[in-house]
């Protein structure tokens, strides 16, 4: 199940094993190490994605995972400084570590300004190279997502049954909050506009919205995509209350994507997105802000068997009929069966049925499970921004904006 994708001088010779990852069930699979050394205990997970891998691996929403990368070859394009996801320039994007199948190659991108192998030990992300990511694959599917330890040494050496009991011992995500390692640790404000070629990022200097965004992991093309709708963000901590929030006049609020379950950082979190749902302000969420609005208004999320997590997914609008190609990245899902009848279900999965999006009947508010900031189609999902900038519009009293003009002018 295992093969080290290392060249030698000798082809009978066995390659050094500098990597390594440890399920909790005690599977062993020995690769070349990358990236960071030492080791990190997560849940391993894979991602279908064929592009798109730095941002992947700076999406707060990784937080206290291992990715595990199906398309073989990453790294090709390098690394650079301005496809990074994470907003919360103290602290990394949580990601415990990822493993690919080739090795990685030298840099072919005019944009690259680094090797993979440089960027993922600056941003101490361990890495695993020429491991059976079909054979891992297949065990996730099959058995969901396990937990264990990824481990990189120059020397090879390694305490395979410590490394077992530190797999066997960490309590997995289920009950786990891990938003506070990921939340920004004061008030900011964001005006960054989208990457433009040949400008690079942009700047929103006559915004006509206030949008306050609660940060539980929050991505910076969120943010770009509402200044580029003519919001001007604040930005608050998880841990915000509604007296505070409210107390900043906004004209909507923004329930951000994060890692963990929804339910231990819903135990804070809950009480506050109530509060806002409850002043009639238009709320929009995305991933664990839309799990967190579900729990709001009484629905529940439960644990997937092996989650979402790919740039290939199709879902459909219940809305407006059409099906949309997505970014997913979510291993706890909102059971449709539990929402109240105030509130229907938007969206859905084609993949499986699960629930993707939902809105309240009674009150000007939305949220979906995929990540519409992404490009996957490449903007199938752009225009929710514009939706939810038009219930601000609204409120307002304001000419409301096409929806899908972005969308069908690409």
């Amino acid at each position: 199940m295992t093969n080290v994708s290392e060249s030698t001088s000798a082809p009978w010779a066995e390659p050094k094993v500098t990597g390594i990852l440890v399920l909790a069930n005690g599977s062993v699979f020995r690769a070349k190490g990358l990236g960071a050394i030492g080791d990190a205990v997560g849940e391993v997970c894979f991602n279908t994605a064929i592009t798109g891998y730095q941002e992947i691996l700076t999406d707060p929403s990784y937080a206290g995972q291992i990715i595990t990368f199906t398309f073989p070859h990453i790294g090709n394009v390098g690394a650079n400084d301005e496809d990074i996801e994470t907003s919360n320039l103290a602290s990394e994007s949580g990601v415990r570590g990822c493993i690919l199948r080739a090795n990685v190659t030298d840099p072919s991108n005019w944009r690259a300004s680094k090797h993979l192998d440089k960027w993922l030990s600056s941003r101490g992300i361990i890495a695993l190279a020429g491991l059976d990511t079909r054979a891992l694959t297949a065990h996730i599917r099959e058995n969901g997502m396990p937990n264990g330890v990824i481990a990189h040494d120059p020397d090879g050496n390694f305490d395979i049954e410590a490394l077992k009991k530190k797999a066997a011992e960490w309590p997995g995500l289920e009950g786990m909050d891990l938003v506070p390692d990921v939340t920004t640790g004061q008030r900011y404000d964001w005006d960054e506009t989208s990457w433009v070629l040949g400008e690079g990022y942009g700047r929103q200097e006559n915004p006509e919205h206030h949008v306050v965004a609660l940060d539980y992991g929050i991505k910076r093309n969120i943010l770009r995509l509402l200044a580029d709708r003519g919001c001007k963000v604040t930005v608050v901590p998880a841990t915000a209350s509604a007296e505070d929030i409210l107390a900043m006049k906004p004209d909507g609020i923004f329930l951000s994507n994060g890692p963990g379950d929804p339910a231990a950082t819903g135990e804070y979190a809950v009480p506050v997105i109530r509060s806002l749902v409850d002043s009639g302000l238009p709320v929009f969420g995305i991933c664990l802000g839309h799990q967190m609005l579900a729990l709001a208004v009484g629905a529940k999320t439960g644990k997937m068997h092996q989650g979402h997590h790919g740039a290939n997914h199709p879902v459909k609008d219940h809305t407006t009929g059409k099906v949309e190609i997505v970014s997913m990245n979510h291993g706890f899902a909102v059971r449709s069966d539990s929402l109240p009848a105030n509130a229907e279900e938007t969206h859905v999965s084609l993949f499986d049925g699960s629930n993707c999006g939902l809105r309240l009947k009674d009150r000007p508010v939305f949220s979906v499970q995929h990540h519409p900031e992404a490009s996957p189609g490449p903007q199938d999902s752009h225009y929710l921004f514009t939706r939810f900038v038009n219930l601000i519009r609204a409120r307002k009293g304001q000419e409301l904006l096409p929806e899908r003009a972005m969308r069908e002018a690409s």
